[in-house]
């Protein structure tokens, strides 16, 4: 039987909510430190190598937005662990690179060096209001990562007095991964790869979502996307409930945009901008080769309901399950990777921003049951205004 993500709900100062955070989240964050610190031990990066490079990344976070380093000290003392576990878990995608360049000897990083992925895959999905048969925005997601995670995966609920509430599923531990917020606004994210990464000590990007998610105005939201620079690339498809829907293809220090065509944005782990693939290398397709069909299956599935107006939770949700070529499929069952992970599709997350609704299915290739958490909503009204005419 596969087990249901927990669901968490804290409130307060960002120390206090920390703190209620650990607490209730304590197994789930003990189970993945431990599994990250034991990964990284393989690589013979050991815990003195993470806490230093905790260090590197910490003057980053903190100018970023000294609250995160706060929660992150408080959600060390609810779970019992050391803060830099936490910090690991915020960060693991960019400390897991560290141990890889370690064990190759390839320490300090130079630039045009390509770094050899652990494909935390995904495959996303908006479908514009244009395109659904109820008129609202949809968005969608399947996480491709490591089978465990499936064990310490939440949904996080943050009450805030200083901006929208939002909601987010990620690993314990994380402040953000996948969500919405109460203005509106929602986030979903994939891997990807270039030959620009890991050049600079940029912002994890897990701290990019959260400050993504507590924004009240979109275009706040974007700016966050837009300019923050980060270690390495990464794609963030965002969408707003008024209809707005933008993926952002981030290499570390550049971002090109990808708009809805035929009311639709899907988005798999490679590059698919013209603007970027003229500038900089794609470096995950050889350890992700799927990624070449998963968005194209999606598409195909949802696209001809999508031009009719037609696309419901229910069919974005059937499209996320589709098997062509199990295992290496949109989702996936457990199966070995081309590099060393159990992976699977963990979760299935769908949401519907205007009712403020999140379902998630664990491990969905096995498991087709969906919980539901739902968010108290504060949408603005819809400008009325009419969209200035086109010139020419």
């Amino acid at each position: 039987m596969v087990k249901p993500c927990q669901f968490i709900e804290v409130s307060g100062a960002p120390f206090e909510r920390g703190v209620s955070y650990g607490s209730q989240a304590a197994e789930r964050i003990r189970i993945g430190a431990g599994h990250y610190i034991a990964q990284l031990a393989a690589a013979k990066f050991g815990w003195d190598d993470i806490v230093a490079a905790v260090a590197q990344y910490l003057p980053v976070i903190e100018k970023f937005e000294p609250a995160y380093v706060e929660e992150m000290r408080g959600m060390a003392q609810g779970a019992g662990q050391p803060f830099e576990a936490i910090v690991l878990l915020n960060a693991r995608t960019e400390l897991l690179q560290l141990a890889k360049r370690r064990a190759r000897g390839e320490q300090p990083l130079q630039p045009g060096d390509i770094v050899d992925a652990e494909p935390d895959g995904c495959t996303g999905v908006v479908a514009t209001r244009e395109a659904t048969a109820s008129g609202r925005l949809l968005h969608g997601l399947n996480w491709d990562w490591k089978a465990e995670c499936a064990e310490t995966a939440v949904v996080l609920k943050v009450r805030r007095e200083d901006g929208p509430d939002l909601m987010t599923f990620c690993e314990a531990g994380q402040l953000a991964r996948v969500g919405l917020n109460a203005a509106g606004i929602a986030i979903t994210a994939n891997y990807l790869e270039s030959d620009r990464d890991y050049r600079q000590v940029g912002l994890p990007v897990a701290f990019v979502r959260r400050k993504v998610l507590e924004q009240q105005r979109l275009a706040l939201a974007m700016h966050c996307i837009y300019t923050t620079p980060k270690s390495a690339s990464v794609n963030n498809i965002l969408s707003h409930v008024h209809g707005i829907a933008i993926d952002f293809e981030c290499a570390p220090d550049e971002t090109f945009l990808l708009h809805p065509s035929d009311g639709l944005i899907v988005h798999a782990n490679h590059w698919q901008s013209p603007v970027a693939l003229s500038k900089l290398k794609e470096a995950g397709v050889a350890n992700m080769p799927d990624s070449l069909y998963r968005d194209l299956r999606v598409r195909s599935l949802l696209e001809p309901q999508a031009r009719a107006g037609q696309v419901t939770l229910d069919s974005m949700k059937a499209a996320l399950f589709d098997d062509f070529e199990t295992p290496w499929a949109v989702c996936r069952p457990p199966r070995q990777s081309l590099t060393t992970n159990l992976s699977a599709t963990v979760a299935m997350v769908v949401m519907e921003p205007a009712l403020g609704v999140m379902e998630v299915a664990m491990l969905p290739a096995l498991n087709k049951e969906f919980s539901r958490f739902t968010l108290d909503m504060q949408i603005q009204p819809e400008s009325s205004a009419p969209a200035p005419a086109a010139i020419g």
